[in-house]
């Protein structure tokens, strides 16, 4: 007798050819539901519906069609236990040798606008999990394929083994199967969760599950002796994964720890064209400009020694004046939610520098994972909006409208810097950055020492707060004239006094903002 082999496959690449093969060169039987069917019966395949093999139609308008014994016990049954013959001889099951599954486009369907909760819920694939789940199981006597990807390399593994895939291809199989399932319910479950409100989202999440497929294998991770690749959550591509590269050579593991810094920076500022350059994961020139070559100008002005082979991000469509600003030194990478024909032109002469857009700059993941040894740490992105309302103007001297603006400004900025985090601004561009220091003073050195002579008049942020008024002090002997910080400390006191007493402005936000 024939072999039998289920297809039911939502994405139809490469079935009809995969079919004519199982037909004519391995001697299969096919058994398929639904749109499959039709499919195969229309390109001139010998197919038998499942809701006729079974002899029970579907109903529930499709959702049931493939949950039955039939089906379930032909894919489960070992074929090496004699009981599980006699239960396959007694109902009358045929055992299913080849199951070809994939899922309802749940991905696909809430990533498209407008979609509602109950058009979502109805692509939420049970029967075809149920059966992958199945056959992976099974994986000792059944073939489990879940990518189109997979068909060919099936159909030579069949020629190399006489008809009789490996056990140890099954169970590669199997495995992929289980992370294709593992995946899908992710994201069903990051769906599901929008939906409710924080206290629930709080009880849903007793367990979180991540999941990625490759997507490219790196050259190499930090460093050459690590090994590195870079996966894609979900099946549809975002972020970083639907970014078009223009042009120059593959990504790199620090490239792409690099644009994701660059990324969340540069989708703070939305209001007026702005310029981030990023170097080792550090902010090293920021500004704002009237024009985005404006902007990059001031950002590279800020520190052009850190920005030579830097990353550079910007918020605006890449021009020809700005393509030309970035051939003038060597970059690693430059990105951007569009680039215009004249600027690809010319930055196309730096063919090795890597250009890519990405529309949806300020599209990024909701959570935050860390591993550590034995688990992995979960935390909410630091997505919150700075809201200068909910600010305390603690000191005798209040800020202006102009200096509130350079203080947001600075703000920003010091979010994406690593503790100790210090940042001084002026004219909206970075004078000095004083990153990640094991303490507080010494991070205000370095940005002060950095800015020089430029910090007269300037302004100062701290992503946390001054436990003493020494570096208060600092500052205003360095010319600062204003402020901000978090505040919180129980000698906040200390340092609005010392503000107080140099003429300074002091601005506290009431929100810390630690990386680290």
């Amino acid at each position: 007798m024939a072999r039998l082999a289920l297809l039911s496959v939502s994405n139809k690449t490469g079935i009809i050819d995969l079919a004519r093969s199982l037909v004519e060169e391995f001697d299969f039987e096919i058994i398929s539901s639904g749109g499959t069917a039709k499919a195969l019966k229309d390109a001139g395949i010998s197919v038998t519906k499942v809701a006729d093999y079974t002899g029970s139609p579907e109903i529930l308008g499709g959702r049931v069609k493939t949950l039955h014994p039939r089906i379930h016990g032909g894919i489960l049954a070992r074929r090496d236990i004699a009981e599980d013959l006699t239960d396959l001889e007694n109902n009358q099951i045929r055992p299913i040798d080849l199951v070809v599954v994939n899922l309802y486009p749940f991905e696909e369907t809430i990533s498209t606008e407008g979609v509602t909760l109950p058009e979502a819920i109805e692509q939420i694939d049970i029967g075809g999990p149920a059966m992958l789940r199945a056959a992976s199981k099974n994986f000792a006597h059944v073939t489990i394929l879940c990518d189109p990807g997979q068909y060919e390399e099936y159909l030579q593994e069949m020629c190399h083994s006489s008809g009789n895939p490996s056990f140890e291809f099954r169970q590669r199989c199997a495995l992929k199967g289980f992370l294709h399932t593992s995946g899908y319910d992710r994201v069903i479950a990051e769906y599901l969760s929008q939906n409710l409100s924080p206290t629930q989202e709080e009880k849903v999440f007793d367990t979180y599950n991540l999941s990625g497929k490759q997507l490219q294998s790196l050259r190499y991770g930090e460093n050459p002796h690590q090994n590195a690749a870079w996966y894609q959550t979900g099946t549809h591509p975002t972020g970083w994964a639907a970014a078009t590269k223009l042009q120059g050579k593959e990504l790199s593991y620090n490239n792409l720890v690099d644009l994701e810094a660059s990324r969340t920076l540069i989708a703070e500022f939305t209001d007026s064209p702005a310029a981030a350059i990023i170097k080792h994961n550090n902010p090293c020139g920021v500004a704002l400009g009237n024009t985005l070559h404006e902007a990059y100008q001031k950002a590279f002005n800020a520190d052009s020694m850190s920005a030579f082979g830097g990353i550079v991000a910007f918020n605006r469509t890449i021009d020809a004046e700005t393509a030309t600003e970035l051939t003038k030194t060597f970059l690693e990478c430059v990105v951007a939610p569009d680039c215009d024909t004249q600027a690809q032109e010319i930055l196309a002469t730096k063919s090795k520098v890597r250009v890519l857009t990405l529309p949806q700059l300020s599209n990024g993941p909701r959570d935050l994972v860390k591993l550590i040894a034995g688990g992995f740490l979960v935390q909410a992105a630091d997505d919150i909006v700075a809201d200068t309302s909910q600010w305390q103007f603690v000191t005798d001297k209040k800020p202006t409208q102009q200096e509130l603006e350079e203080l947001l400004f600075a703000w920003k900025v010091c979010k994406h810097v690593k503790s100790n985090a210090i940042v001084v601004s002026r004219d909206r561009t970075t004078l000095g950055v004083g990153a990640g220091q094991m303490n507080r003073v010494g991070s205000v050195k370095i940005a002060l020492e950095q800015a020089g002579e430029k910090t007269k008049g300037a302004f100062l942020a701290s992503d946390g707060f001054f436990p003493f008024d020494d570096s208060v002090r600092t500052a205003s002997a360095a010319g600062i004239a204003a402020i901000i910080q978090p505040g919180g400390s129980l000698r906040d006191q200390d340092s609005i006094k010392a503000a107080n007493e140099l003429g300074l402005v002091m601005v506290l936000t009431g929100i810390r903002h630690f990386l680290h």
